[in-house]
């Protein structure tokens, strides 16, 4: 089990694993970025939000998650990049289940803001594969905060500053 845990952590996994995620955050904003009014339909229709907040988060998610993705790809704020890119993830599982719980059949607008046309039997099976998408994602943001070193000036156990290795 020590060789696995090890393996897990190393940096050159953690590397590979950030810059992966990374990439997948920054695709995922650049659709969104292109076509703000496409996107805060696309939140629209997932039936959550009041009216008031959609065009507001269609403005605000893209950017953030591109500054996660950049973050990642950068190699900075590691840990703080893929605890957020986590906690966005972990908003999308709760807004897809939600929606595939209550039959809502609604495309993603995760990679693509652009409507396809696809029958709610159809959009349902993609809303059920990108529930699996994003919990793999969550593994790797998972990844990323059990093996990265603390960032500069963080504090270990009890405030203790954490040893430089």
């Amino acid at each position: 089990m020590t060789g696995l845990r090890r393996a897990l952590g190393s940096e050159w996994l953690t590397t590979r694993t950030s810059l992966a995620l990374g990439a997948l955050f920054v695709a995922a904003s650049l659709p969104k970025l292109a076509d703000p009014p496409a996107f805060a339909h696309m939140i629209y229709n997932y039936r959550i939000l009041p009216g008031g907040f959609v065009n507001l988060f269609a403005l605000a998610l893209p950017w953030i998650e591109l500054l996660a993705g950049v973050a990642l790809l950068l190699g900075l704020w590691t840990r703080t990049s893929a605890a957020l890119a986590g906690l966005l993830l972990l908003v999308f599982l709760a807004a897809l289940s939600f929606n595939l719980a209550r039959g809502n059949a609604i495309d993603c607008g995760c990679f693509d803001v652009a409507s396809a046309g696809k029958s709610a039997a159809e959009r349902l099976a993609d809303m059920r594969r990108d529930v699996l998408r994003d919990l793999g994602m969550m593994a790797l943001a998972a990844q990323i905060l059990l093996s990265a070193r603390p960032e500069a000036g963080g504090a270990g156990p009890a405030g203790t500053p954490e040893p430089r290795q």
